[in-house]
């Protein structure tokens, strides 16, 4: 579950709350991630550090849901590099601030609606 901050956050479209599945429990995990969204539809969305476990989570299942605001949608992640990632970094810093200065140090991914 996530805190009280990142759902409020979430609820105001500021982030999306990701539930990915727990690589190692199974289980439904949520955490509040910051993103971008593409004119496509598509999320992009990039961990601060390699062992971000919702970054991990994503690699071993790509499955997963975003809610922002109200509207909740299934998603699959695509893992991003290079370029693509590159880009990714400098619209989340653009958009979020001088504070995501370790984007990128972890896992970037590609958010598609699947529904």
């Amino acid at each position: 579950m996530t805190d009280r901050y990142g759902e409020e956050l979430a609820s105001w479209g500021k982030v999306v709350l990701l539930e990915t599945t727990g690589r190692v429990s199974g289980l439904p995990r949520r955490t509040a991630v910051g993103f971008v969204e593409e004119p496509d539809g598509t999320l992009l969305v990039a961990a601060g550090r390699p062992g971000a476990a919702w970054a991990a989570n994503l690699l071993a299942d790509p499955a997963c849901h975003g809610t922002i605001g109200d509207v909740r949608r299934a998603y699959r992640a695509e893992e991003i590099e290079g370029p693509e990632l590159a880009r990714a970094v400098r619209e989340l810093i653009l958009r979020y601030g001088t504070p995501a200065e370790t984007l990128g140090a972890g896992p970037a991914f590609r958010l598609r609606p699947t529904s």
